[in-house]
């Protein structure tokens, strides 16, 4: 009597594809005869795990499976040895073969790489831009070694008048079949390396590969307003593809360096700003620069404290693909004076002693300290 199919994967009825999946995979891995060479037990559950994968990862032949039994699928096993039928995806089997056994067993159930056109390789690139570049706008040329296509052979390889010719190997398939114990394996032709064609004559200059390496130089247009860490793609300026693929991309990481004056939030723009005493207390105003290389007047509220922030509208970086600006933010910084002559210092002595109830800050620190000191 055959046995049950759910039994062989270690299954109940109720499993899902998912889990019908995973229990193939273990077992056809435990009992591959390739691992268990001369173990004919071996040998035969991987027949049985095959088997009964076939049915149970096909939708109708596991429903009939369930209603009849082995009556419901006798007639749509498949002509593997031992009746082992292989009607499971050949995608899974290509992931479990090339996991154990490398590339000529996953390339034979659609796991490897075909010979057809390939698309190039993408390049990176990294540009260094002043703030005053990020803010305007800017185009600069930028110099990446990159793959393209042989100008001596156009790209085909070949020494200028021959013509590749069809591979003897594989017949201009690019795949080549190979038994291995009772498979038949379909791989990429190691010959022509899955081109399907083959080169007698093979190019000088690219050594019959079709691509050089090079040197170029593009322009790149950098748009106002671009932040430190954003990408420019430069699309089909990367690699050569292979056999006639695609080029790939260029991809330009941008980086803006430190400033001397401003620090950027954003499309905001920070100035730090020292303030003189007086100008802090009786209020006034001070210069900074703009971005665009102008005077900005900056107007200090009477009273002012370091950490002050005063907002200059639309005096900051412009947004990408966007209209209008961020802001300037002028961060206060009230400088103590250095230096006094002995006139200086009564002077301001005396401007201490007149305005004692000046300070609220301060007067309500040194109330607290006392509360605080009478407690302990």
């Amino acid at each position: 009597m055959a046995r049950d199919y759910y039994e062989i994967l270690g299954l109940d009825r109720g499993a899902d594809d998912g889990a019908i999946k995973s229990a193939y995979r273990k077992m056809a891995m435990k009992y591959h005869p390739d691992q268990n060479q001369g173990d004919a037990d071996a040998e035969t559950k991987f027949k049985e795990v095959n088997e009964a994968y076939s049915v149970l990862s096909d939708p109708e032949k596991r429903a009939a499976y369930d209603h009849y039994g082995h009556a419901g699928v006798s007639g749509n096993m498949g002509g593997g040895p031992g009746g082992a039928g292989f009607g499971g995806d050949f995608g899974d089997l290509g992931d479990i073969f090339s996991a154990m056994f490398g590339e000529a067993f996953g390339d034979a159930f659609g796991g490897g790489r075909r010979g057809g056109p390939a698309r190039g390789s993408d390049v990176r690139a990294d540009m260094q831009l002043t703030l005053e570049e990020a803010f305007n706008g800017v185009e600069k040329e930028i110099h990446i070694p990159t793959v393209v296509a042989c100008d001596s052979c156009d790209g085909t390889g070949a020494e200028a008048g021959a013509q590749p010719s069809m591979c003897p190997s594989c017949g201009g398939a690019g795949r080549v079949r190979a038994s291995q114990g009772f498979f038949t394996l379909e791989r990429t032709c190691p010959k022509c390396q899955g081109r399907g064609q083959v080169i007698d004559n093979p190019c000088r200059q690219c050594r019959g590969n079709g691509v050089i390496r090079k040197h170029r130089t593009l322009t790149v247009k950098v748009p106002a307003g671009i932040e430190d860490g954003a990408r420019i793609r430069l699309a089909g300026e990367g690699d050569a593809g292979a056999r006639g693929g695609p080029n790939g991309d260029v991809y330009v990481f941008v980086s803006v360096l430190r400033h001397s004056f401003f620090e950027r939030q954003g499309p905001h723009l920070i100035v730090h700003a020292p303030v003189p005493l007086t100008t802090a207390v009786l209020g006034g105003e001070i210069e900074v620069p703009s971005i665009e290389g102008k005077i900005l007047k900056v107007k200090v509220p009477e009273g002012s404290q370091s950490g002050t922030m005063v907002r200059l509208k639309k005096q900051g970086m412009g947004l990408v693909r966007g209209r209008g600006r961020g802001d300037m933010l002028v961060e206060l910084n009230v400088e103590t004076p250095k230096g006094l002559s002995g006139k200086q210092k009564k002077l301001l002595q005396a401007f201490a002693d007149a305005a004692e109830d000046s300070h609220p800050k301060t007067k309500a620190f040194v109330e607290q300290m006392k509360r605080y000191l009478s407690r302990v």
